[in-house]
């Protein structure tokens, strides 16, 4: 590109910059919090996610409960340091998704995936035995059942992967380091899940519940709306 005339003898010719981010962390982009994209299956998702909720309030489960809303903030407490990723990278976030979608809340998180990890904790509270001594294949039941269910939600993420709408970038966070994304990416949330399922103290869960809640709250609102890298 020309920085001054062209009949300048001290013109200098500089090449186009080239922009570093990915073309699916364009796309993701240009989909993030879009308006007109919203599809009336959202308010399905929600009502079943109100639903899951009400019928363990309704039988006072308060364990799944707090289990499930520990695993959802544990999840949104990942999305915001995916989405900062991007923000001080450049290239990409750990992970990216495309594809057809209600709402993109994040560059990694849609609406629909949040309303599903909204009823996942409580699904993983409700499989757990309530002998926690119980051992399945030789491990703790929380911590077999954790690693399982993080095995089987990598693989989720496999075929959508495959299939062109979730996308990964670094070597080490990829399919080959798949292990990595197993432990970072979904071990902790069912940990945190069990851990507070398994507290004895009701005060003590709301504790741990309170604080992720106004981490993750804190976090969106000082990255998202005041500084905008989010």
């Amino acid at each position: 590109m020309w920085r001054c005339s062209p009949l300048d003898r001290a013109c200098v010719i500089l090449p186009p910059v080239v922009s570093t981010v990915t073309p699916f962390t364009l796309q993701a982009e240009h989909l993030l919090r879009a308006p007109g994209l919203f599809n009336w299956s959202t308010v399905t998702l929600l009502a079943l996610v109100v639903y899951v909720y009400a019928v363990e309030i309704e039988r006072a489960n308060w364990n799944a409960v707090l289990a499930g809303l520990a695993f959802w903030l544990m999840d949104w407490l990942n999305e915001i340091v995916n989405a900062l990723v991007l923000h001080f990278d450049g290239h990409a976030a750990l992970w990216t998704v495309t594809g057809s979608s209600s709402f993109v809340i994040l560059i990694g998180l849609t609406i629909e995936i949040s309303l599903f990890f909204a009823i996942n904790g409580v699904v993983f509270a409700k499989l757990l035995p309530a002998d926690r001594s119980v051992r399945i294949l030789g491990l703790p039941n929380r911590w077999a059942l954790a690693i399982a269910l993080s095995l089987v939600s990598v693989g989720v993420e496999l075929l959508l992967h495959a299939d062109g709408v979730f996308h990964w970038y670094y070597w080490w966070w990829n399919v080959a380091s798949f292990p990595v994304i197993v432990v970072f990416g979904y071990l902790t949330f069912y940990v945190v899940a069990f851990w507070v399922h398994d507290m004895r103290r009701r005060t003590r869960q709301l504790q741990v519940v309170g604080s992720l809640a106004t981490l993750d709250l804190v976090a969106g609102l000082v990255f998202g709306p005041l500084l905008g890298w989010i």
